[in-house]
């Protein structure tokens, strides 16, 4: 079969949100009646692809009960495509993972390696970086999400750091001046002023993550009780910045990441179906919602702050891209897509600038509605967030869709989608060798 449901695991990470307020486990319920929720554990991660840690399985093909994985791997040409085998190397894996992610508490700060710097940790520490590949994220929003991307703007940066006393204090009044004195923030991307700007971030930013922790918890806890006595100090620079700093020092109480995510990056709110990408080698976290996010197959993580985990600091603050775009600039652009047409009230391409994967996004406002979506020379995966409906093949094999489920689709297979709902929502993964 070229169109059939997949089962998709899920991940128990602590920063999940808890029982059947979380997206991922509503999803993973609805779709398989095997899955009872379990109304004190986190349910944080539903991967959807081949990656060997959580592998979706293939619930009604002709070859009975095998995962993706296996499935690709015994017809690599049917369900990858050629092009697809000759662009990324492999014959048994999708070059995606697509996954909801349900967050209650913040994620890790941490950026994530580009291929020869992934190529070379991996070598050199394959306990810590289990594969050789890079890591570029694309993540949209299903509810109200807010996030860390990428540090500040170099104005905001310099305020940011004359107004702070903890900070200031921390990084020391000669290199905020030196900061202050020498960003040119009208700088061109790429010219020699903008290298300078970026070396002067990485100044900062190393600055900080070297000092002592016993400094850095004691003036955490000082931060944290600025933001009490003082609000309006921290308002100067964004209104939301006194209870954000203190609701994740409830999370991870007088954490590094109370400086180097509250006070340092951007503080992105993603309205429903916004999104941001996430390059290699730039910092972000995940505060708070639920999101669709594909990103390429690897689980390599350089972590910054918000964890318990291993950071590798060094690393870290050489790899670093240092970018300083605006929140605004961080945001993705909404494409149309010729190979998707009919009646949806909205169809939506999010294309990132890499190779592995983009996301159609399909919304219907009304039942009896149908959506084409022409062959794509690569797979895809579909997974419905909202409503009811049916994907077509050949105009005459009618599957059901509901809420929660996940559809794997062969390379070159028209389908329709069909509303039988007035909210039938999809957001498809795919990828094509000329995206």
């Amino acid at each position: 079969m070229s169109v059939f449901r997949i089962d998709c695991g899920y991940q128990n990470y602590d920063w999940g949100k808890i029982g059947s307020s979380s997206a991922v486990a509503q999803y993973a319920a609805a779709s398989n009646a095997s899955t009872k929720i379990d109304e004190s554990k986190p349910y944080a991660e539903l991967w959807m692809g081949t990656h060997p840690s959580v592998p979706s399985v293939a619930v009604d093909v002709a070859e009975g009960k095998s995962t993706l994985r296996e499935l690709i791997g015994a017809s690599p040409e049917k369900y990858l495509h050629q092009s697809i085998i000759d662009k990324f190397g492999s014959s048994k894996e999708l070059p995606f993972l697509f996954k909801v992610l349900s967050i209650e508490k913040v994620l890790s700060i941490q950026a994530h390696p580009d291929k020869q710097l992934a190529a070379q940790l991996h070598k050199q520490a394959p306990q810590h970086y289990p594969d050789d590949n890079h890591k570029p994220e694309m993540a949209i929003a299903v509810t109200d999400f807010e996030g860390f991307c990428g540090f500040k703007p170099l104005q905001e940066l310099a305020v940011t750091l004359q107004t702070i006393p903890e900070l200031n204090e921390i990084i020391g009044a000669e290199t905020v001046e030196e900061f202050v004195s020498q960003i040119k923030p009208e700088a061109e991307i790429g010219s020699s002023d903008d290298v300078a700007n970026r070396k002067l971030i990485q100044k900062v930013f190393g600055k900080l993550m070297n000092t002592d922790e016993s400094v850095i918890q004691a003036k955490a806890k000082s931060l944290v009780e600025r933001t009490s006595s003082d609000p309006e100090l921290f308002k100067k620079i964004d209104s939301r910045l006194p209870s954000l700093i203190q609701r994740l020092n409830k999370q991870f109480p007088d954490d590094i990441g109370l400086f180097c995510g509250c006070l340092l990056l951007n503080h992105v709110d993603l309205k429903v179906g916004e999104a941001m990408f996430l390059q290699a080698k730039d910092p972000h976290a995940y505060i708070s919602g639920d999101i669709i996010e594909c990103m390429a197959a690897s689980d390599n993580v350089v972590r910054a702050g918000f964890t318990p985990k291993f950071k590798d600091v060094e690393n870290l603050v050489d790899m670093l891209t240092y970018s300083y775009e605006s929140v605004e600039k961080q945001k993705m652009p909404l494409l149309p897509f010729a190979k998707a047409h009919g009646q949806a009230a909205k169809s939506v391409l999010y294309n990132p600038p890499i190779a592995e994967f983009a996301v159609l996004q399909t919304i219907f406002d009304k039942a009896n509605a149908v959506q084409q979506h022409d062959s794509f020379d690569g797979p895809s995966i579909v997974i419905c967030t909202n409503g009811t409906g049916n994907i077509k093949v050949d105009g005459s094999d009618i599957k059901k869709v509901e809420t929660g489920y996940v559809y794997f689709v062969a390379p070159g297979v028209p389908i329709e989608l069909e509303s039988t709902s007035d909210d039938f929502t999809t957001y498809r993964a795919f990828v094509e060798a000329d995206i």
